[in-house]
């Protein structure tokens, strides 16, 4: 399955995380204003329904859509094709990137050690 969506794409899914199911117009009625029409969104979820993103099942006259795919999955996929593309395949590389930015501050360092120390003990307890 291809883990890239476009931002339009994904702010369709983020919404449907977030509401679990609903119909279009549940869809449209979470955007902020100015909202997207009806017609843009309905082409959005055909597309992710093609992608393997959503599925649908017949409500009355009209259909309810869910994704099909966690949120925590399409994250971690997305993460791991960022890494490759602009980080020639290593988490190291991105972490690098990272602590060599200004903005990052100590503590933040601090933080990112101790998460990193914390998963060590973790992975060594299996």
């Amino acid at each position: 399955m291809n883990l890239e969506l476009t931002k339009a794409e994904e702010k369709v899914m983020k919404i449907l995380w977030s509401i679990d199911k609903g119909l279009i117009r549940d869809v449209v009625k979470e955007y902020e204003e100015p909202k997207p029409a009806y017609t843009t969104v309905a082409t959005i979820i055909k597309i992710l329904e093609k992608k393997g993103f959503v599925g649908r099942k017949p409500i009355a006259n009209s259909f309810e859509y869910y994704p099909l795919i966690e949120r925590k999955q399409y994250t971690n996929g997305y993460m791991r094709s960022f890494v490759k593309n602009y980080f020639s395949n290593s988490f190291k590389n991105l972490v690098s990137e990272l602590s060599s930015q200004e903005d990052l501050t100590t503590e933040e360092m601090e933080e990112l050690i101790t998460y990193f120390k914390n998963k060590i003990d973790d992975k060594k307890k299996k």
